[in-house]
């Protein structure tokens, strides 16, 4: 498969572990922080990662919680870049990052599944919306460790703050299940445009969101404008051991 491309393959969780097999681990991680951040890998100097960095102090990577799959995960997400499906939106492109949390290098080939609702806070694939795939994709990361995906800024729903659902599988296991969330300050301005007007009001923010308070403020997406459009970014670290 070219992972440049929007291959429309389905794939239920046990084929797309076996399809992504890889690197064995135990645990999953987070946020890579430091003088040179992995998130940005793609034009790093080797010589500015690796165990020598970690051990200079220049790179560190940290373990970020765990958070709850929620009641919309399901099987059979699709190999594709684009996931829109047409949906409205402002543009969002996800750039997220898997690395080696002991030494801070990227991994390449891990298989990343994503799924969020749409601008009115409704997800495929459930319910009323049974039959339908539309903001759910699986990618996997390049040579630089990064799964990158075209989507929209996702809406809200009652009860939920503003985020992004993720899983994370390398050796034929879920090494890592989490969400990641935006800034409420970009998220107010965000839905000051169509179609997120039309739903004024959301709640919860943050600060008030149950899993949020459990770990979120680690797994903050690093915002920034491009077009019409924000880029979106984070790196997960993956303990093999």
């Amino acid at each position: 498969m070219n992972e440049n491309t929007d291959t429309e393959t389905v794939l239920t969780r046990r084929g797309a572990l076996v399809r992504f097999g890889g690197f064995a681990a135990t645990a999953l991680g987070a946020s890579a922080l430091g003088a040179k951040e992995l998130l940005d890998a793609e034009g790093a100097d080797a010589a500015a990662t690796g165990p020598a960095a970690v051990a200079s102090g220049l790179v560190s990577c940290v373990l970020s919680p765990e958070l709850t799959e929620g009641p919309y995960y399901v099987e059979g997400d699709r190999v594709r870049r684009n996931i829109t499906e047409g949906k409205r939106g402002v543009p969002l492109t996800l750039r997220l990052g898997v690395v080696d949390a002991s030494t801070c290098k990227p991994i390449r080939g891990t298989a990343v599944d994503v799924w969020h609702c749409d601008a009115d806070g409704v997800y495929s694939a459930t319910g009323d919306t049974e039959g339908t795939t539309f903001l759910r994709g699986i990618q996997r990361t390049d040579r630089n460790g990064v799964a990158t995906f075209k989507t929209i800024y996702p809406g809200w729903y009652q009860g939920r703050t503003v985020h992004i659902h993720v899983k994370v599988y390398l050796g034929g296991n879920t090494v890592h299940t989490g969400q990641v969330f935006f800034p409420d300050a970009l998220t107010d301005q965000v839905y000051l445009r169509s179609p997120y007007n039309g739903r004024p009001n959301r709640d919860p923010r943050n600060a008030a969101d149950p899993i949020f308070r459990n770990g979120g403020r680690r797994s903050m997406l690093r915002l920034a404008r491009s077009g019409s459009g924000y880029v979106g970014r984070i790196t997960m670290g993956v303990s093999r051991s």
